[in-house]
């Protein structure tokens, strides 16, 4: 296993790329759980559904986000270590740019979601 990320590890930039995605899906992860007290008991995550009930979630679907990132986040770099193996570092690297930029967009949707409903 070690020599499977040991490639990643090598590279400074998607180091830190997916050092700074892990980071923010830790502080998303605080964020929540600060508020969590202050959570009513339904919010609105389905945004994208007709107006009403289908919109709503109890009040622990605020981490059904953060869940579907983690499968994201380690999908995301077990593929960039895959392509690091078939020596092609810049796919990998905006492999690891885009995680960055959907760890971003997650916090935002928490952060947004959670503003609105306290």
């Amino acid at each position: 296993m070690r020599k499977f990320f040991s490639d990643i590890k090598k590279d400074r930039i998607t180091l830190g790329v997916f050092g700074l995605s892990f980071l923010i899906l830790v502080l998303t992860i605080i964020f929540i759980l600060l508020n969590l007290k202050n959570i009513p008991p339904y919010i609105p995550i389905f945004n994208q559904l007709p107006w009403g009930n289908e919109r709503l979630t109890q009040g622990y679907g605020i981490f059904i986000p953060v869940a579907l990132y983690i499968f994201i986040f380690v999908f995301n770099l077990g593929f960039s270590s895959v392509l690091y193996q078939k020596n092609n570092p810049l796919l990998a690297r905006i492999v690891g740019s885009v995680n960055l930029l959907i760890s971003v967009m997650i916090f935002v949707f928490i952060l947004k979601t959670l503003l609105l409903i306290l």
